[in-house]
């Protein structure tokens, strides 16, 4: 049996820093990664059959807990007809079909087969539909890696304190405008001067991406305000947010309703899948319809589908969304009791099946603040409740997952950990 630092010694041989997300590697935490081998419910085990309490959930797909078993056998069934065609299949339709049926502001939806090519295919289709070049993210918002995209954002580019990325040229960002999260009144000096350049704003209506931040009251009606008013297309990134929040993804909580909104993660249970999808005029942009040209040969993957359709028939059953939001608002007050019984300046929060974690007296609502926050100290946190049997994710800069298998034995678990980590913390 090979140790986890005997596997990432030889990783690292084959494979750039040893990974295949960044992430992954351990940088901003230090130590070695966990190589995991197997997963059931709300556990992972490493290579060396060590049992971890799981809160990254695969970054957030793991909903009904890992290896649930109607979602793995809808995947074997699909696989033994066939791994793939290239051809349109009557699941991808049902698929289709669902995702309609369940997001507020979807009349069509076309699949692809990750987050970053949902909201990189989002954005070309607004700027087709518009005629416009210029687009507005927020700083922290992390929306996959095109070149566009890659201007202050979050996710690892965070972790590894670089805000940008080598290799994307000047002028391939030079129509984004990146603004300040929560900031609302930049948004409208955006718009006032380049309001007639502007195809779209892309946002995380709960940013997941530079930890879980929350949007102020009024933030996204704002932004949808202003997009009807100059003519813009409102993309909400509901990758993390989509069916993990709540039923309807955030639009649903909000009754804000973008042009187009990008999914992956819950949608593929697993599995690579992603979708964007909105108003039927600006998906009539996309070819064969329109000039938006957009395809990939494992879009609707049939396996990767049956896996989505499997997981949001499960999650669709009454009662799911109130029973994990209930778990995962217990787990983020609990950390924060036994935070505060050790004396350590620690806050937390919660919306549906998301949380965030930050080593601060006060819950973080911007780029700025979520950087304020103490790196040095969440790092220790890590490695104590590593050491304990609860696997975090390796970075200050990530929102955390509750899955449905994540119950009051474990929960409780997960708090005795905390309470000697943040006792040793406190020393």
């Amino acid at each position: 049996m090979s140790t986890n630092a005997e596997l990432f010694d030889r990783a690292c041989r084959s494979i750039p820093g040893g990974v295949n997300s960044p992430v992954r590697a351990f940088r901003s935490v230090g130590g070695t990664p966990r190589f995991i081998k197997r997963a059931q419910g709300p556990y992972v085990w490493d290579a060396e059959g060590t049992r971890y309490i799981d809160y990254i959930g695969s970054w957030g797909p793991a909903i009904l807990g890992h290896a649930h078993p109607e979602v793995v056998r809808a995947v074997q069934e699909a696989a033994v007809g066939g791994l793939s065609f290239g051809a349109p299949t009557e699941a991808e339709v049902e698929l289709a079909e669902l995702l309609i049926q369940r997001m507020p502001s979807m009349e069509q939806v076309r699949l692809v087969s990750s987050g970053t090519e949902a909201t990189m295919s989002a954005i070309r289709l607004a700027r087709g539909a518009t005629g416009r070049a210029k687009i507005v993210k927020f700083e922290g918002c992390y929306h996959g890696h095109s070149d566009s995209l890659l201007v202050k954002a979050g996710s690892g580019l965070l972790t590894f304190g670089n805000p940008s990325s080598a290799g994307v040229p000047p002028e391939f960002v030079a129509h984004t405008l990146t603004l300040e999260y929560n900031n609302l009144q930049a948004v409208q000096a955006a718009f006032d001067q380049h309001g007639a350049h502007i195809a779209c704003i892309i946002v995380e209506p709960v940013a997941g991406n530079m930890n879980l931040v929350m949007p102020r009251p009024g933030f996204l009606q704002g932004l949808r305000d202003l997009c009807s008013r100059h003519g813009a297309v409102l993309i909400f990134d509901e990758v993390m947010t989509g069916f993990r929040v709540g039923p309807q993804g955030m639009q649903g909580l909000t009754g804000v309703r973008p042009d187009l909104t990008t999914l992956a993660k819950i949608i593929g249970g697993g599995m690579p899948v992603g979708a964007f999808g909105g108003r039927a005029d600006l998906m009539a942009h996309i070819a064969p319809l329109g000039g938006v040209y957009q395809a990939g040969t494992l879009s609707g993957n049939p396996v990767a589908v049956a896996a989505g359709l499997a997981t949001l028939r499960l999650i669709g059953q009454p009662g799911f969304y109130d029973a994990l939001g209930e778990r995962t608002a217990r787990l983020a007050e609990g950390l924060q009791a036994r935070a505060r019984a050790a004396g350590v300046a620690f806050s937390a929060q919660s919306i549906g099946g998301m949380f965030g974690l930050y080593f601060s007296a006060q819950v973080p609502d911007t780029f700025d603040a979520v950087s304020a926050c103490d790196a040095a100290l969440f790092k220790r946190f890590f490695h104590a409740m590593l050491d304990r049997g609860v696997h975090f994710a390796p970075s200050a800069f990530e929102a955390g997952f509750v899955s449905a298998t994540h119950d009051q034995a474990v929960l409780q678990a997960t708090f005795d950990a905390a309470e000697q980590a943040f006792a040793e913390l406190a020393r």
